[in-house]
């Protein structure tokens, strides 16, 4: 039997594949588009059992090749550009595409487990995995909640009859693998980037309310991620939809502390406070770029209270632990 992962040469997927290698599974598939193919780094040290471009796996799993060989799908493959304009492709890929194999997994009774967004929500200040609370302000965060929508409907209706469904709603992920994503990676890279080559990390000015660099994210780290994903596969018989983020926001002036002083610290230098980085200009606050206002989460955090119920209990990784780990993992290649 093989396990099915999309986007399996992705951030998330391919530590997921990793994740999975490291139980001692190896009949993986991996699904994914390398037509940027400097991907395939991400997969060089996993083992799998074969690759498959998206398209084709789509046709051949359609056309019956899989069927009675798969114990899971984790579908992490996806458009993630939250400033992608082209919604004709955007609903294409992330919709259409996830709908094909939702309907596949049920039909062969196979873990169905994707990746969804804390897009879905929109600019709204709560992060509970309701109907009232989802707003997307953008056609890939639509996408999202458009699938999730589904996914509802098919769990109301089937009762405990149906196979498990499990969507993530991935918060701000952050961690290994990521280096592919250019302007999509994480904060963290990017804040990692900045200090290595200009000596400095630039954060936005105040907006919305808040002031410089105190907007608001749930930063997750990707290890935390591959757990959950990891505890529903255990657990076959939960379904439903749950937020994955560490159920604590922080500023990115935290980020960007953690990240500086993560640096600093590799060239045996001492830890600093914010006002002692602004003042020697290691972290400086630059103009709110008009073409992200309306577009902009200021605040995110999940709840994590139907994670939990469904029994997940695992501590969630703060900025000031996750972010030095991430330094030193990028800093070393490794």
């Amino acid at each position: 039997m093989y396990t099915i992962v999309t986007g399996a040469a992705g951030f998330i997927g391919a530590n997921l594949v990793k994740t999975l290698n490291q139980r001692g599974l190896r009949r993986i598939v991996a699904v994914d588009n390398l037509s940027r193919a400097e991907k395939f780094r991400n997969l060089v040290d996993c083992d799998i059992a074969d690759y498959i471009d998206k398209q084709e796996f789509l046709e051949r799993l359609l056309a019956g090749d899989f069927d009675g060989d798969v114990d899971a799908i984790l579908h992490q493959g996806a458009c993630s550009d939250t400033m992608e304009t082209d919604g004709r492709y955007m609903m294409e890929n992330n919709y259409r595409y996830s709908l094909a194999l939702l309907d596949w997994s049920l039909d062969q009774e196979v873990q169905f487990l994707y990746a969804s967004s804390a897009a879905t929500y929109g600019g709204g200040g709560v992060f509970r995995e309701e109907r009232q609370h989802e707003a997307p302000l953008n056609v890939y965060g639509y996408s999202k909640f458009l699938f999730d929508q589904i996914v509802r409907h098919r769990l109301a209706s089937a009762g405990s009859s149906i196979s498990q469904v499990v969507g993530f709603r991935y918060f701000n992920v952050y961690g290994p693998r990521e280096s592919h994503k250019e302007r999509m990676a994480s904060v963290a890279f990017h804040h990692y980037q900045q200090f290595r080559s200009a000596g400095k990390v630039q954060l936005f000015e105040g907006c919305d309310g808040y002031a410089d660099g105190q907007q608001q994210r749930d930063f997750v780290h990707v290890d935390d991620v591959a757990r959950v994903n990891l505890h529903f596969l255990d657990h076959p018989e939960k379904s439903g939809i749950f937020n994955v983020g560490t159920g604590r926001a922080q500023t990115f002036n935290e980020l960007a502390v953690a990240n500086v002083n993560a640096c600093r610290a590799l060239t045996g230098k001492e830890a600093l406070p914010l006002a002692e980085l602004v003042g020697q200009g290691l972290i400086e606050y630059i103009p709110f770029p008009a073409a992200l206002r309306g577009k902009y989460q200021s605040f995110t955090q999940a709840d994590l209270s139907k994670l939990r119920q469904a029994g997940y209990e695992q501590p969630f990784a703060s900025v000031e632990d996750g972010v030095p780990q991430y330094v030193k993992w990028l800093n070393t290649g490794e």
